[in-house]
């Protein structure tokens, strides 16, 4: 049979990856598709209208459309495929409108109880700039028409979120998409996506998502289409995956029934999560990208019989499985994407990776192109999304290790990708760690300022700790006690505080097999007598020594040593080094230096 995918990203490539590997499938073609495709799909001539790309159909007999972007859902052409006769698979104009207009995606949740945030709809200036005053930082102001995934803004202040309403609704920012606006109260919590696959009545479920939506790290920065995604995301706990489903999809496919307009295709549903309770941020009728691509990595059935059941209406009679294996993409970006970028940078590296045409039973990695033309023998960047590295692992941390290992062997001038994806699923994996992490003993009272310091880095990083005053000389067994005391509760590592002659770190580091980090205190001679004392322990008795009053970085030390056993922790300090990183360039622009 043949198939015809229509859309150009990363995620219509994954989709004619994933196609033609079900035996049923003679043939894909992609409309517009890119020349990364080439190794999994023929390109379609250009077709530049619905009629022309249903005269296509028509002309190569294709048994099966799947309409991947969803201008072409909200437009009408399921809808002409439909009346032509032929199959396809994707919501009419009229179900597509939960993506194609969120005024009505908004009213049409109202309607049906499906939790989301409170909102009001807005076509004139005064009214939204007055509603704007009665609510209270941060503002979520969204275009109601299509935008690119761009048409959400976040607005830190009254000021930049005034400037936004007129923007849009004078067309000067999203033209026609932003004349109409929804501004709604601020979710917080955690992001993720939810995706099924539904004829009208039935539906199979995907496996959760996150998307990162932030050109920057630590999700700063303007919105893009996407800058990575992983799957499954760990705060999609079963009794949450559960109220998504009884409180979201199904109201939605029966609501959708109820009111005329059947639902048929991909439902995307993205969500706030905080704590048990679920808000729907926005519906899509479409795969998300690159959410697509790490879903079509895990998907062991055969996508093809999937699609040919949503189109037949015939889905209760398919079953869906999906490897175990976790699943990461790393999204390569032109610079100055999402704004103002050049196009035509060669791409070095990607010849290096495993083969296109991989089959999926064996497949760990796969390149899937987004905005890349061929020339010659070499790719050349062709858009602002230009790949979407992604690999599989056993877990969610060694799926992101093998993508990231594949992204470091890629390079065109300018590339551009977020360090950080999926640093917030492995927060979710605390591995069983012990109460009681670090034992920090002191020397005396008044190094308790110092001690106070290493103990709000443990707080800030979520690791166990206990301290205790007891003198290397005068209380020898109060000390012996404590570090038996740690190691019965779990503990790894000890900060030993002392100085002028600071035998304490010694003493410590004589009665256990952990790891001993000794803090010099500033004392007589400046903290020079306690600093030598604690570098020169003898053989046999080591103790990592800090700066004077070093306790902030003999905490980090102590985190770091953890972090060896514990994934939420490597993630952290990830996480940590790069919020220092970005300090170091808000002071380079904070002192003007351009």
């Amino acid at each position: 049979m043949k198939v015809l995918i229509i859309g150009s990203g990363g995620r219509e490539h994954s989709i004619a990856w994933k196609m033609q590997q079900s035996p049923q499938v003679t043939k894909v073609f992609v409309a517009p598709g890119n020349d990364g495709m080439l190794g999994h799909a023929e390109l379609a001539p250009p077709l530049q209208t619905h009629e022309e790309i249903l005269s296509f159909i028509k002309q190569e007999s294709i048994d099966l459309t799947f309409v991947g972007q969803e201008v072409y859902l909200v437009e009408g052409l399921v809808d002409q495929i439909d009346a032509a006769g032929y199959r396809a698979v994707g919501p009419t104009a009229a179900a597509a409108a939960l993506e194609g207009s969120k005024a009505f995606s908004k009213d049409f949740m109202n309607r049906h109880s499906i939790p989301s945030a409170a909102y009001q709809t807005f076509s004139d200036q005064k009214p939204a700039l007055e509603y704007l005053e009665s609510l209270t930082a941060p503002y979520v102001i969204k275009a109601d028409g299509l935008a690119a995934g761009k048409g959400a803004v976040i607005c830190e202040n009254l000021e930049s979120a005034q400037n936004t309403v007129q923007q849009m609704l004078s067309g000067e920012a999203f033209g026609e998409a932003g004349k109409t606006i929804v501004i709604e109260e601020f979710l917080t919590g955690e992001e993720a996506s939810y995706f099924v696959l539904t004829d009208g009545q039935d539906f199979v479920s995907f496996p959760s998502c996150q998307d990162h939506k932030r050109i920057g790290e630590l999700d700063t920065g303007l919105n893009t289409g996407g800058m990575g995604a992983y799957s499954p995301a760990p705060v999609v706990t079963p009794m949450i995956e559960e109220k998504i489903i009884e409180e979201v999809v199904k109201p939605t496919i029966a609501g959708m029934a109820k009111e005329g307009k059947p639902y048929k295709g991909v439902l995307y549903v993205g969500l706030m999560i905080h704590e048990k309770n679920i808000k729907v941020i926005e519906f899509n009728c479409r795969f998300g990208d690159p959410e697509c691509q790490p879903l079509m990595m895990r998907l062991k059935s055969d996508l093809f019989a999937l699609s040919l059941a949503v189109a037949d209406g015939t889905l209760t009679e398919q079953k869906v499985e999906f490897y175990e294996d976790a699943a990461a993409c790393i999204v390569l970006a032109s610079g100055g994407y999402p704004q103002e970028y050049e196009k035509g940078k060669i791409i070095s590296g990607i010849e290096a990776q495993p083969s296109d045409d991989t089959e999926a039973s064996s497949a760990q990695s796969c390149i899937f192109h987004a905005g890349t033309k061929l020339d010659g023998s070499v790719y050349r960047t062709n858009g602002g999304r230009v790949l979407g590295v992604t690999a599989l692992g056993k877990n969610l941390e060694e799926a992101l290790n093998n993508a990231y290992q594949i992204v470091t062997q890629i390079y065109w001038q300018g590339v551009n990708y977020r360090e950080d994806i999926g640093a917030k699923g492995l927060l979710h994996f605390r591995d069983n760690r012990p109460e009681v992490s670090v034992g920090i003993v002191m020397g005396s009272k008044s190094d308790l300022e110092i001690a106070k310091k290493a103990a709000a880095m443990f707080d800030r990083f979520g690791v166990g700790y206990e301290l205790c005053i007891a003198s290397a000389h005068r209380t020898p067994e109060r000390t012996r006690n404590f570090i038996k005391n740690i190691e019965a509760k779990g503990g790894e590592v000890f900060i030993a505080m002392a100085g002028m002659a600071a035998h304490l770190p010694g003493v410590v580091a004589a009665d256990t097999t952990k790891p001993v980090i000794g803090v010099p205190i500033v004392s007589t001679l400046q903290g020079m007598d306690s600093l030598l004392a604690i570098a020169q322990m003898p053989p046999g008795v080591p103790v990592a020594t800090m700066a004077t009053n070093g306790a902030v970085n003999a905490a980090i030390l102590a985190v770091q040593i953890l972090s060896l056993r514990y994934t939420d922790l490597r993630a952290q300090l990830r996480l940590y080094k790069m919020e220092m990183k970005q300090q170091v360039i808000a002071s380079h622009h904070a002192a003007q230096l351009g």
